[in-house]
Order: C-alpha cells, then sequence, then structure tokens
C-alpha cells in the first residue's frame, strides 16, 4: 500500500467506513485558527440522498453541555447569579434532599440528583422537555449520594442549568444562547432545537444499522430536552466556537480558566470534569451520544490543534478515532 504522503489522505483512510451511500460524518481539524482539514462523509439524509457538507448540522447530544456550561459562566460573569448559589434559590421546585445542592454541582456532575431517565414513565413515547426533569426531581426526595462528596454524570443537572438561564436571564434558554452566543460568534446555523418553535438548517438526520439496513433513529423520548443535548451544529459554527474559547470575545480569561479547571475527579481514573469539559492530560474534550448521533470534540490548546468528529449514525463511538486524526495531525 502506498504510505500516505498527506494529512488529508491519512484522514480520509480512517473514514472509509463512513463514505459512500451511508449515514456519514464531518471532521475538522484546526491548527492556529486555520482548517487542516474541513470535509465530510456520506450522507446527511439517507432517505432523501442528500451528502454530508461542512455545514450540516448534526445534533450535538452531551457536546452541548459547554454551551448550557458557557451560558451560567456568562450569567456569573454579568454578576446575574453566583456559582456557589443554591439550585433551590433558582428553582424552588426541587425537593429538600436537594437543599445543599449548588450550581458549581451541577456544572460538575457532583450534586447526586436522580437521573431523570430512570423515573419517567417507560410506557410513555411522549418527548419530555427540561421542565418536564424538574417536575420529574421535585417528586424525587432523595439522592444518590451527599451532594459535593461523589461524582455522577448527570444528565438532570445539566437539564436544571438550562432552566436556571431562563430564570436567571429572563430569557427563554435557546433565545439565551442565540442572543448571547450563537449571533455575536457568526454561529449562523447552531440551534437549540424546539419542535414548532425553531427548525434546523442543513439539517443532519440519526440512523442505526438494524436488521442489515440503516434505520432513521433520530428522535427518542429525551430528545428534546436541550440542556443536556439539545443543540444542533455543524464542524463550520464549531470552528468559530473554538475560536473564541481562545480569547475573550465570549467570556474574560478567568471565567474560561474555570471552565477548563479540574474540578472533580471522574469514575475513569485519567479523567477530570471542569464545567461542561473532560480533562485527560493536556487535552479539554467532551463526547456526545444519543440516538442516531455519536460526536465528538477534542482539543489540545497548548498545540493550538483542534479536532471535531460529527457522526449521524448510532456507533462508533469516535473519540479515538479524533485522536488518531490529532496524532496525524500532530506529524504533519
Amino acid at each position: 500500500m502506498r504510505q500516505h504522503t498527506t494529512l488529508q489522505e491519512g484522514i480520509d483512510a480512517l473514514m472509509r467506513d463512513y463514505d459512500g451511500q451511508a449515514p456519514g460524518a464531518s471532521v475538522l481539524v484546526l491548527r492556529d485558527g486555520q482548517a487542516l482539514v474541513q470535509r465530510s462523509y456520506g450522507l446527511a439524509d439517507f432517505e432523501s440522498n442528500i451528502a454530508a457538507n461542512p455545514d450540516s448540522n448534526y445534533r450535538l447530544a452531551s457536546v452541548s453541555k459547554q454551551f448550557t456550561a458557557a451560558a451560567i459562566l456568562l450569567l456569573a460573569q454579568d454578576g446575574r447569579l453566583r456559582l456557589d448559589d443554591p439550585a433551590r434559590r433558582w428553582l424552588p421546585e426541587l425537593p429538600a434532599a436537594a437543599d445543599a445542592v449548588t450550581i458549581r454541582q451541577l456544572l460538575t456532575h457532583t450534586a447526586g440528583l436522580i437521573d431523570y431517565e430512570d423515573v419517567m414513565d417507560p410506557a410513555s413515547e411522549v418527548q419530555v422537555h427540561d421542565a418536564d426533569v424538574l417536575r420529574l426531581l421535585s417528586s424525587q426526595d432523595r439522592t444518590y449520594f451527599a451532594p459535593g462528596s461523589d461524582y455522577r454524570y448527570s444528565n438532570s443537572g445539566y437539564a436544571l442549568l438550562a432552566l436556571i438561564v431562563e430564570r436567571a436571564s429572563g430569557q427563554r434558554y435557546a433565545t439565551f444562547l442565540h442572543d448571547r452566543i450563537f449571533t455575536p460568534l457568526g454561529m449562523t446555523g447552531t440551534v437549540a432545537y424546539e419542535s414548532g418553535i425553531s427548525e434546523v438548517a442543513r439539517r443532519t438526520y440519526g440512523y442505526s444499522f438494524e436488521h442489515g439496513r440503516w434505520k432513521r433513529t433520530d428522535q427518542s423520548s429525551t430528545s428534546a430536552v436541550l440542556g443536556d443535548g439539545g443543540i444542533y451544529s455543524s464542524i463550520a459554527d464549531l470552528a468559530k466556537w473554538d475560536a473564541a474559547l481562545y480569547d475573550e470575545r465570549l467570556l474574560r480569561s478567568e471565567w474560561l480558566a474555570r471552565a477548563f479547571t479540574p474540578a472533580t475527579a471522574t469514575d475513569d481514573p485519567d479523567v477530570r470534569y471542569g464545567y461542561g469539559w473532560r480533562i485527560t492530560g493536556e487535552t479539554l474534550w467532551h463526547s456526545g451520544e444519543t440516538i442516531g448521533f455519536r460526536n465528538v470534540i477534542v482539543r489540545y490548546p497548548q498545540r493550538h490543534l483542534t479536532v471535531v468528529v460529527l457522526t449521524n449514525r448510532d456507533d462508533p463511538e469516535p473519540y479515538g478515532l479524533a485522536r488518531q486524526i490529532a496524532a496525524l495531525a500532530m506529524t504533519r
């Protein structure tokens, strides 16, 4: 086999399984703010045979959490809330068991709140929203552990953070993100998607491979929860987001530093968690997994290198793939 001579060729080889007439992927490699690679593979819409491209918008799933965390930090920077505020100051509907829970603990998955998916009606096919998460948790006067004493990854916590954004700002969560993050950064295709309220431009649909064929599995009963995973974006827009994480156009440096500072150990001994970011060695990263989508962003800030892989299929998880792509970029 001929030795790969360019970064693009090396990435094309790694992405071969995503290419062609199947749900695909988009890959972004940034160095020093410049796109070394910005390429898409396969189909954004399998049924309509629409190819993915750098402006295709994928459901980010838990990659969304970094935007929820940024929204909270913007409000803290504005003096509208404090990170050590009790969550019940903003969400008094929470049960007494949550008395000691703080906003900071919600950000770092150390609040011990019950996972809302564990207390949903398993027979219901109606989508739940962030406000429904609060209603579900209000009936659970218990926590998994004393708030602040342990770590447990919590979608519940980030749904509640979205509601805190609404109450502290006086705006709907999706509107706050649009006005304070997406529009100022020129992320014109990015949206916290609400069915019947907003639309996703150049939308990519999610799929699963079942019984020998691709099946559209784009939405589940939890897909309408915004704070933990409801944002759609593209590699083109995420390049703009990454650029804003190196300067003060969005958050002052002391607030950005808090997001990227290890705040707690996790259930993986190699990983710490900040505010909406996992921290492993020199990398800041977060993955996102939901029905029909698997995504990851991996940043090497000291090298000014970032890799984003967005995919609209249920498997495999692309974190390892992104690390391989980063390794290729480091040799070029």
